[in-house]
């Protein structure tokens, strides 16, 4: 499955260099564009976290006021199998 979720990250102005440092290590995590206060990131799952998970984690960096979804794209691969009901 294909799980990708566009956020604003709104922060204190001065410590928005390190969320972005702070989202940029965060694997799934990926920074679009930012100025003082806001930051538009994308979040997608990864083999070991669910994208609703990391977008949780976003709320506890330092500096991070505040995180809205602004986006949400979920699909099946190709490769995946098809669901079935038992």
């Amino acid at each position: 499955m294909l799980n990708i979720c566009g956020c604003l990250v709104q922060t204190l102005p001065e410590l928005t260099p390190a969320v972005i440092a702070a989202i940029d290590a965060t694997e799934g995590g990926a920074v679009h564009a930012h100025e003082p206060g806001r930051i538009v990131v994308t979040i997608e799952d990864t083999a070991t976290r669910r994208a609703s998970d990391q977008i949780m984690d976003l709320h506890q960096i330092p500096g991070v006021l505040g995180v809205t979804l602004a986006y949400h794209h979920f699909e099946a691969l190709a490769d995946d199998a098809p669901a079935t009901l038992s």
